[in-house]
């Protein structure tokens, strides 16, 4: 029996879930701004408590690596790499993407189209990858700015299903009958159950040491403009 504490603070949702032999067995999450730091710790007590396991038990702590918002990612990522050194467990690290297509294929698991997760990145930028259903990657991670020619050859061939909070202001520029936006939210630590559990099985384990997450982007620091 294989656990796994999963993570992930990529974007706006805080959550944390518990999985056993990838199933999920309990979650706790919410979608606010700047909740991270005070809330990730309390949401990880409260699903060990909740499937009544210590954290001796756990086999592995799963943590969600990006891209997505650099603040988030730093908070997520050094608290499971702080749980990792204490509790002396191997990390695992899920592409953030690559999770969110995996929790929309398994809600729709009719699907048989492409799947576009995008994570807003400001402006009409996003963070996103293409997926065939099987999960496989059709066009890499990448940042990418929106418009009316964005993934029109592929939307030609395929249809396509846009998911995040990025896809919802791509709605209006993306425009093809092959296009469909689900508005659900797929960035949840319970999506990465599955993956986790793969990843534990292949031995894909991070070194500790030196694992950073993927921010895709650099973190650019603005200066305050001076007051007159």
């Amino acid at each position: 029996m294989v656990t796994i504490l999963q993570i992930e603070t990529a974007t706006q949702v805080c959550s944390a879930a518990l999985s056993v032999d990838g199933q999920t067995i309990a979650l706790k999450e919410l979608i606010a701004q700047n909740i991270h730091a005070g809330s990730l710790t309390l949401f990880i007590q409260e699903v060990m408590a909740t499937a009544g396991i210590s954290y001796q038990d756990l086999d592995a702590i799963a943590v969600s690596k990006g891209p997505g918002s650099y603040t988030g990612l730093r908070i997520g990522v050094s608290t499971a790499k702080g749980l990792c050194f204490a509790l002396d467990k191997p990390l695992i690290a899920i592409d953030t993407l690559k999770m969110m297509a995996a929790g929309f294929q398994r809600a729709q698991q009719h699907n048989q189209g492409m799947i576009c997760p995008m994570i807003d990145a400001r402006r009409m930028e996003v963070f996103t990858a293409l997926y065939h259903p099987d999960l496989s990657p059709a066009l890499p991670v990448t940042a990418k700015i929106i418009d009316e020619a964005s993934y029109q050859e592929e939307l030609a061939a395929n249809g396509i299903t846009f998911i995040g909070d990025g896809a919802a202001k791509c709605r209006t520029a993306i425009v093809s009958a092959n296009a469909v936006f689900d508005e659900t939210n797929y960035n949840s630590a319970a999506n990465m159950s599955e993956l986790a559990f793969e990843a534990f099985n292949n031995h894909q384990i991070e070194d500790l040491a030196y694992f950073e997450p993927y921010y895709l982007k650099d973190f650019v620091i603005t200066a305050a403009k001076k007051k007159v």
